[in-house]
C-alpha cells in the first residue's frame, strides 16, 4: 500500500468516529500566560498514547514536552540494546483500537502481508520508527529539548512548570493538569549499588542506562552484574561491538524461566487489576518482583554462542576494588579482573528520589501508608512506590496535601503497584491509556462542575422551529 495510502486512511477512521470534535472544555485565563488543561511529561510511547486519548475526549489544549531531540525519545534508541521486542508482535497497544494505527498496519503498507507473517518479534529500531510516525501522522503537539525541573502549586488548582531546554518556549508553563509519562525511571532513579559507586571511580563502570562508548571497549574484558534480560542484551552488544570477553555474573544458582508477564497478558490481570484488593495487589506484585524477567530463548542462545562469553551462576558480587586501571570482582568463585564493568540492577521507585517533586513528595502516599503486608510477601522496595488512584493520580498522605498534589498524575513504572503492569508495558498499555484520560477528563469536568451546570441550566436556544396549526 505504502504510508501515503495508510495516512489517508487513518484520517479517513478517524473521521468515521468523529475524532476532532469541539472541546468541551473552556480555557482558563491567567495574567502569566496560557492555561494549558493539560501537560504531559514525557513523549515515549505513554505520552504520545496519551496525548491521543485526551484528543479523543474531546481534549485538544494540551501539550507533550520531552527533554530529548526529536525522534529519540524513550529507550529505544538510546540506552535500550536488545535486538527485537520481548513483547509478543500480535498485542495491540497505543492504537486504542483503530486498525490503520497498529503497528501491523504500519509495517505492512511498507512491507506487505506476508513479511509480516515472517516477522517473529518486532525490531527495536522499527518499533521507534512507528512511533516517530504515529506522533507525525495524528499531529500531537509535542515540542522537544525541554526539560521539567519543578512543578510548583500556583493556587487555583493550577501548576506551575519550571523548565529549561533549547526548545522551551519560556522558563515556565501553566497546566491544570500534568501527567508524568517519564518512562521505567520516571518515577525514581536508576540503582547502583552503594559497595560499587562509592567505592570505584565512574570511569570504571557505567548502568545499562546510561550511554556507553562501547568502541572504546573493543578487545577488552568486561563484567556485567546482573540476571535479567538487560544484562544479557548488554552482554550481546558489547560482544558484537568488538569486546573480546563479557561475563555476567547472577547470584542465583539457576537462571529464572518463568516470566511472568506472559501468564498476565493472558489471564486479565493486566486489564482488570485496578478491581483487586490492596492485599491482592500487593501480592501479585511482590511475586512479580521475585520473577525477574529472563531473556528470551533467542537473546541466551545468541550470548551463549559468542566464544568471549562467560556466564558465572551463583556468583554474587561480595565487593569490588579499583586495581590500577581495572576493576577486581570478588565472588564466591574468586576474584575477577575487569578492564570495565556494566551494572544490570535495575532500579527505585519513590517520589522522594524525583526532584520536580520536591515542593510535593513529602504529601504523596505511599504504598507504606496504606498497607501493612504479611512478613512472606513485604517487599520494602514495592513499599515506597506510591499509592494512587485507579485513574493514576497521586492521593495525598494528609489533608494539607490534597489540594497542592490534585492535578498530578503518574503514568510512568512507579504506577506498577497501585495500576499494574500497565503505564510502560507495551502488553498492558492500551488498557491504561483510557483509564487515565478518563479520570483526567472527570477531574476537569468536576473541577468545573458548577459553570458547566450553569451553561445547561441556562441553555434556551431553540432547535424546534415547528407551528401548528400550519
Amino acid at each position: 500500500m505504502g504510508l501515503e495510502f495508510l495516512n489517508d486512511r487513518v484520517k479517513t477512521e478517524l473521521s468515521y468516529l468523529a475524532f476532532g470534535g469541539t472541546d468541551w472544555t473552556h480555557p482558563l485565563e491567567h495574567p502569566d500566560g496560557h492555561v494549558y488543561d493539560a501537560v504531559i511529561v514525557g513523549a515515549g510511547q505513554s505520552g504520545l498514547g496519551a496525548a491521543f486519548g485526551l484528543l479523543r475526549e474531546r481534549i485538544s489544549n494540551i501539550l507533550v514536552i520531552d527533554e530529548n531531540p526529536e525522534g529519540f525519545e524513550g529507550p529505544w534508541d538510546t540506552y535500550a540494546r536488545m535486538i527485537t521486542l520481548r513483547t509478543p508482535k500480535h498485542l495491540t497497544s497505543i492504537d486504542l483500537g483503530i486498525p490503520s494505527l497498529t503497528y501491523r498496519s504500519w509495517w505492512e503498507a511498507q512491507a506487505g502481508a506476508q513479511a509480516w507473517e515472517e516477522v517473529d518479534k518486532i525490531p527495536r529500531r522499527e518499533w521507534m520508527n512507528y512511533l516517530r510516525w504515529y506522533r507525525r501522522v495524528l499531529g500531537l503537539p509535542v515540542i522537544n529539548e525541554v526539560k521539567l525541573n519543578l512543578i510548583e502549586p500556583a493556587g487555583d488548582g493550577l501548576k506551575r512548570l519550571h523548565i529549561t531546554g533549547q526548545g522551551a518556549p519560556s522558563d515556565q508553563l501553566l497546566a491544570r493538569k500534568v501527567i508524568l509519562a517519564t518512562g521505567i525511571q520516571g518515577g525514581g532513579e536508576w540503582h547502583v549499588p552503594p559497595f560499587i559507586a562509592n567505592k570505584l571511580p565512574k570511569r570504571l563502570y557505567a548502568h545499562t542506562s546510561e550511554s556507553i562508548d562501547f568502541t572504546a571497549l573493543a578487545g577488552k574484558r568486561i563484567g556485567i552484574l546482573g540476571g535479567g534480560a538487560s544484562a544479557f542484551d548488554n552482554a550481546n552488544h558489547a560482544l558484537a561491538e568488538g569486546v573480546s570477553e563479557a561475563h555476567l555474573f547472577v547470584r542465583r544458582e539457576k537462571l529464572p524461566s518463568i516470566n511472568p508477564i506472559r501468564q498476565m497478558e493472558v489471564s486479565g490481570i493486566i486489564e482488570r487489576f485496578h478491581a483487586l484488593e490492596d492485599a491482592d495487589k500487593y501480592s501479585v506484585i511482590s511475586h512479580f518482583f521475585k520473577h525477574n524477567q529472563p531473556p528470551t530463548n533467542d537473546t541466551f542462545a545468541r550470548a551463549a554462542a559468542w566464544p568471549g562469553f562467560q556466564l558465572h551462576l551463583g556468583a554474587p558480587w561480595l565487593d569490588v576494588a579499583g586495581a590500577g586501571d581495572q576493576a577486581a570482582v570478588t565472588t564466591p568463585q574468586g576474584v575477577f579482573h575487569f578492564d570495565y564493568l556494566i551494572i544490570s540492577t535495575g532500579l527505585l521507585s519513590d517520589p522522594g528520589l524525583r526532584p520536580e517533586l520536591s515542593l510535593v513528595e513529602q504529601h504523596i502516599a505511599r504504598w507504606s501508608d496504606r498497607y501493612q503486608p504479611p512478613a512472606e510477601t513485604a517487599n520494602a522496595l514495592l513499599d515506597a512506590h506510591p499509592y494512587l488512584s485507579p485513574g493514576f493520580a497521586f492521593i495525598s498522605r494528609d489533608e494539607e496535601g490534597r489540594q497542592p498534589l490534585h492535578g498530578l498524575f503518574v503514568f510512568n513504572y512507579s504506577a506498577l503497584a497501585s495500576c499494574g503492569l500497565s503505564a510502560s508495558a507495551i502488553s498492558g498499555i492500551k488498557y491504561a491509556i483510557p483509564k487515565l484520560t478518563a479520570a483526567v477528563a472527570d477531574q476537569l469536568f468536576m473541577d468545573d462542575r458548577a459553570a458547566i451546570l450553569n451553561r445547561f441550566y441556562s441553555y434556551n436556544q431553540a432547535e424546534f422551529t415547528g407551528e401548528w396549526p400550519l
